[in-house]
């Protein structure tokens, strides 16, 4: 078993100042006896996340940062036919503008119901047949669009505009472009649809762009590569570190002391731990017997907290 631990350390000052007092003794006693076997180091400039690029290695994928294919998979995932398209990933969103310019809303926010959705899947849907794209409905927040352009396309996760500033994480090449001027189309269109104003009356925000997102055509993933563990992703995304920091005990209780057990009774395990930036692999590793006692007698100094902190 492969677990892949997303927003394990966010970069936020409030999460950061959280680690010394996170409470984790799996972890600890994890990373007593397990030896760091893969780094990889990013920085929170690279269009795909961690955990992303983590779990794309694990699959076997071979595709640049920010060309890893998610939407392909996730449209087969909801049962859509893709076929050998390059498909791309339209979440519908609401942009917020400030003073400071144009902040992405977590999705999650707007509470979108199936029925408003489909009205809204079926509002654009003209646009973008007009362009030459596909367009295929998965979820509400999970619109699916198919067009050679979005085969290369580098494009930014979409937890990297969250609460952000959007502007450096659109597209900037030529196919990027054409889409940001069908994005204006789309953005117009829903500014004066009904919906959105009944949402608005309501106290709702209305859903007035999409994100574009995991571009490229399909590729073959090893099956049962890795399992996400993505109950630090909402808190993280929200800010709410002392949720985090309480998801994060639970998780050490309920995913990662499993996880040492199975280790112990020797079958094969790995976990990753995903920061904003970085990510690191870990793996049991064999120690002499008289070294585990040692360190058994011992007061070890704490490792999760500097570990997590390089991430």
């Amino acid at each position: 078993m492969h677990l892949i631990l997303p927003f394990a350390a966010p970069l936020a000052e409030p999460a950061r100042a959280a680690l010394p007092t996170l409470a984790t003794p799996a972890l600890e006693r994890l990373l007593a006896g397990w030896r760091e076997v893969q780094r990889d180091v990013g920085d929170d400039d690279n269009p795909s996340m961690p955990h992303e690029r983590a779990l794309a290695a694990a699959l076997g994928w071979l595709a640049r940062d920010g060309t890893l294919p998610w939407a392909a998979r996730h449209a087969a995932q909801d049962g859509l036919d893709i076929g050998a398209c390059a498909w791309g990933e339209l979440t519908p969103v609401h942009w917020r503008i400030g003073s400071d310019g144009v902040h992405l809303v977590d999705p999650a926010a707007l509470a979108l119901a199936e029925p408003e959705s489909r009205a809204l899947f079926a509002a654009v849907q003209p646009l973008f047949a007009g362009a030459g794209f596909t367009l295929r409905w998965g979820a509400p927040l999970r619109w699916y669009a198919a067009h050679p352009s979005l085969q290369d396309l580098t494009t930014a996760s979409i937890e990297r505009a969250i609460g952000r500033n959007i502007e450096r994480w659109l597209p900037r090449d030529a196919a990027g472009k054409g889409l940001r001027r069908l994005q204006n189309e789309v953005q117009m269109l829903l500014h004066d649809h009904a919906l959105n104003d009944a949402r608005e009356a309501a106290g709702a925000l209305p859903v007035n762009s999409f994100w574009l997102s995991g571009c490229g055509a399909s590729q073959p993933g090893h099956p049962d590569a890795a399992v996400v563990d993505d109950r630090l992703r909402a808190p993280a995304l929200q800010g709410d570190w002392a949720a985090w920091a309480c998801a994060w005990q639970v998780i050490d209780q309920e995913a990662l002391a499993p996880l040492l057990f199975a280790a112990e009774r020797g079958e094969p395990v790995q976990l990753t731990l995903c920061g904003e930036r970085s990510s690191v692999r870990l793996a049991p590793h064999a120690r002499p017997w008289w070294r585990r006692m040692m360190e058994a007698v011992s007061a070890a100094p704490p490792r999760a907290r500097p570990l997590l902190e390089s991430l």
